[in-house]
Parts: structure tokens; C-alpha cells; sequence
């Protein structure tokens, strides 16, 4: 047998940079080294985890001098879990690396010019600012390093997120910041009824055992829902006692759900959920408008954040209510139910036809008459056809998932010739490479960062497309 070779460390190496994707920045011999959970301006001995030709990989093993960007981590279990990358770093220098990020892609990959961005849009709340996390049970949780491994047979399942990388292992939560403090009380009280109940956990490898995923949504009007994911639809009793110990335990869940997946995947669209227990939707307030959240439909998981976002987007738009607007991606219909009140018409597009029925629902109890929905596939959907029936659009606001678009999508969109075009985006380099496609009959406007995801790499970005006159 080969001796495996020890991996070489680099000693006393500067941090100087954040990269595209989170991680920080070293430089050796000529290669760029990507290095987590530290800072620039840290300077540490560096181990060698992967090498490339162009490239490296690396862990901190030890610390000589720390940045002065630096902040104390406020969760425990930071450098675990794979949320929250950024929290040893300050907000103020987190949004700084965020808003280098939007330009540094426009630069790069979009290659084109493009005015100097407005200031990146912080968010007032930088913990409990999510609205909806999903939890996992597994029936053998990830011990940590210092845990021995003898552990009694009730303190093995766990009830958290995953290891990055790692599908089938599970960090067992004891708390965690990004939703407010009912959604722990509820996972917690959910882990202690199933151990003394003896409820099986999910073995992510071979998809047996009753207890798959927990899912906890929230509003701003205080409204709360939960999902509990089933991977069995045998033991009913069991379920629904559960379901009658949420509805007892939390008189602050207004929608209780309960959702049978014995598929190989965690995805309930395809799947259709029960409701054992209240309203069928959470009601979430936005500027002017109200609307239903049902228990598969996208919402920006930042309410306070989606509400400055889409306040840009309505501001770009710039709307004088003779335009027909066109709102791809456009989930429940939040957006193209903002605009319709400055537009003479808005067409609104999404794959997921649940959503496009709550889109409508949502034009219904806000009294929007001017709006019309359109459920499919948005490449299949968008061609000349469409545009022969619902009309030449004057602007279109387009909110793509992080892949971006389609290029018959982008095809369709030159094809349209809208006069304004508001791209919002959660991935700057998709964005940027989709601008690229559009040139040179668009010109960059205006550039808006926000920032959704505190204490994460992730940065919202919201540009304003003009035609260009040639």
C-alpha cells in the first residue's frame, strides 16, 4: 500500500481578497489559494486540502495575527452547519465584499459599462430575518470531533441542516439565529415528542424511517406555518398524533401541513400537502398590497429585505400607466400585483402552476383587475406566439431562479424589444453573463445591490436595462 502523503502547510500567510463565492483569498508560488472562515488581513498557517493546476484549496490550522475586520461569531455552531460563512466578519465590511462582488462579475463577465452602483442596501435585522428554514431528521446526526462515539441510542437521530457536501449527514441544531425564536422551540419540542415516542428518523441513504423534513414558515402579520414531511405513509396514528401535539403545543400556528414524500428527493412541488389544521395559506403584507403564501409557493425568504427590493424594482420601472408589463418568474404574483396599479397591463410567468394560482388568488383579495397569469415552462412559454397574443411589452421585469436564463429565454426578450427591461438577480455572475447576451441592444441604467442574507456571501442585484437607440 502507497503511504498517504501529508498534506503540506504554508506557514504565516497573508489573507488579502474574498473571492466570488465566499471563500478568502491567499496567494503562493503564483496560485490563488480559497480558504473558508477566514478574513483579509488574517495572516495564518495555511494546510493544503486540494490542489489544482490553476488553484488550490486550504484550511486555517493555526492564527498569528487576526484582521481588524474580524467580528466574534455569535452562533455555535458556526464553521459547522455551512450557514451563515460570514459571521467573523463585520456587517460593515460584509456589505463592503458584497457590493465588490456585483462589480467585480459586471467587469469580468459582462464586459460592458456600466454606471458606478448605488450604495448596497443593508439590512436593518442581521439575525431571525428569515421567514422559512427546512430542517432534516436523521436517524444518525454528525458527531462532532470531541464527542465520543458510545452515545446513548436517544441522542444518536438529529434534527438540523446539513453538512456541506454531505447528503446524508445531519448537524443536530441547538439553536439557530436566522428565524425567530418560535421556529427553535418548535424543532426542539418536535425532536423530544419523537425520541420519547419512539418515532423512527429518515436513514438518508436507503429512504426508510417516518420522520424526513420539518418546515417552518412565518409572516410579518405574525402568522405562522409548519409542514411536517412524512417518508412513510404507513403509521398513521403515529402522524397524526404528532400533528395533534403541534396544534396543542403552538396555539401561535395558524396553518398546520402534513405532506407524505417516498421519493428519493426532498422536494414537495410535486407532492400535494394536507392540511390538518387552520387557514391553507399564511398572509404576508407587502407596501400596499396583501398576500397568500400557500405551502408550496416562493416568497423571498426576507420579508423586510423583499419589501426594499421590490420597491427598487417599482421605482426602475418607472411606470406611467400606459404600459403593458411583462413578469417572468414571477412566483405568487407579488411583483406583478405591485405593479399593476401604474400599469395598463401586466402578464405575469411561472413555472410552478400552484403559484400562478396563488398569483391570481392574490390579485383577487387585492382587487387587481388589470393582471393575467400564465402557468409553464418560462423557455417553452415565451416565444413569438406569446407575443402575437398578450402583446409587444413596453417594460419587462424578469427574476430568474440563480441559474438566470435560458438563452431562448434571452432570444424571446430581444425579440419583444421592451423599452426598459428590470433585472433582478440573487446570482451577479448569472446576471451578468445573461446582460452579456443582450448586448448591444441594451445599456446599463442604474445597478442596486441589496443585501437579503446577512452573515452569507449571497447579494441580491436589481439593474435597470435601456434599450439602446441605434
Amino acid at each position: 500500500m502507497r503511504n498517504k502523503k501529508e498534506s503540506p502547510i504554508i506557514e504565516k500567510i497573508e489573507i488579502t481578497d474574498i473571492a466570488a463565492e465566499g471563500k478568502a483569498i491567499a496567494k503562493h508560488e503564483g496560485k490563488v489559494i480559497f480558504v473558508p472562515y477566514v478574513a483579509p488581513g488574517d495572516i495564518v498557517d495555511l494546510k493544503i486540502t486540494r490542489k489544482r493546476r490553476s488553484y488550490a484549496e486550504g484550511t486555517a490550522i493555526k492564527f498569528h495575527e487576526y484582521s481588524k475586520d474580524r467580528t466574534e461569531p455569535f452562533c455555535e455552531h458556526f464553521g459547522i452547519c455551512g450557514g451563515c460563512k460570514w459571521q467573523h466578519l463585520s456587517y460593515e465590511k460584509q456589505l463592503h465584499y458584497k457590493a465588490k462582488q456585483v462589480v467585480d462579475n459586471l467587469e469580468r463577465i459582462a464586459k460592458v459599462p456600466f454606471p458606478e452602483p448605488l450604495p448596497i442596501i443593508g439590512s436593518d435585522s442581521i439575525k431571525h430575518y428569515r421567514n422559512k428554514l427546512e430542517y432534516t431528521f436523521s436517524d444518525k446526526r454528525w458527531f462532532l470531533p470531541d464527542e465520543p462515539f458510545d452515545q446513548p441510542a436517544s441522542e444518536i437521530p438529529g434534527l438540523g441542516f446539513h453538512i456541506p457536501g454531505r447528503f446524508d449527514k445531519v448537524l443536530d441544531l441547538k439553536h439557530c439565529y436566522l428565524q425567530p425564536e418560535l421556529s427553535d422551540k418548535i424543532r426542539i419540542a418536535v425532536k423530544k415528542y419523537s425520541i420519547e415516542n419512539e418515532l423512527s428518523y429518515q436513514n438518508l441513504r436507503n429512504h426508510e424511517g417516518l420522520l424526513r423534513n420539518l418546515i417552518v414558515r412565518n409572516s410579518n402579520t405574525g402568522e405562522w406555518m409548519v409542514i411536517v414531511v412524512f417518508g412513510e405513509e404507513e403509521n398513521k396514528d403515529a402522524q397524526i398524533a404528532l400533528m395533534d401535539f403541534l396544534k396543542q403545543s403552538f396555539p401561535e400556528i395558524t396553518s398546520l401541513w402534513y405532506v407524505i414524500n417516498t421519493k428519493a428527493n426532498d422536494s414537495i412541488h410535486d407532492l400535494e400537502p394536507q392540511l390538518h389544521f387552520g387557514k391553507p395559506y399564511l398572509s404576508e403584507k407587502m407596501m400596499h398590497m396583501e398576500y397568500q403564501i400557500g405551502p408550496k409557493a416562493f416568497y423571498q425568504t426576507n420579508s423586510e429585505q423583499a419589501e426594499k427590493l421590490y420597491q427598487i424594482a417599482y421605482d426602475f420601472s418607472q411606470l406611467t400607466g400606459d404600459e403593458l408589463v411583462y413578469d417572468l418568474y414571477t412566483g405568487t404574483g407579488t411583483i406583478a400585483n405591485l405593479l399593476a396599479n401604474k400599469a395598463k397591463e401586466v402578464v405575469g410567468v411561472e413555472y410552478i402552476e400552484e403559484a400562478i394560482l396563488d398569483a391570481r388568488k392574490n390579485s383577487e383579495i387585492n382587487n387587481v383587475k388589470n393582471t393575467t397569469f400564465i402557468a409553464g415552462d418560462m423557455k417553452d412559454v415565451l416565444n413569438s406566439s406569446f407575443l402575437e397574443k398578450h402583446g409587444y411589452p413596453d417594460v419587462i421585469v424578469t427574476d430568474p431562479p440563480r441559474a438566470g436564463m435560458h438563452p431562448k429565454v434571452i432570444e424571446s426578450i430581444l425579440e419583444a424589444t421592451p423599452k426598459k427591461i428590470v433585472y433582478i438577480s440573487c446570482n451577479p455572475a448569472t446576471q451578468a453573463r445573461d446582460i452579456a447576451l443582450m448586448q448591444p441592444n441594451y445599456t446599463i441604467s442604474k445597478v442596486q445591490p441589496v443585501d437579503m442574507f446577512p452573515n452569507t456571501h449571497h447579494v441580491e442585484n436589481v439593474i435597470l436595462l435601456t434599450r439602446s437607440e441605434n
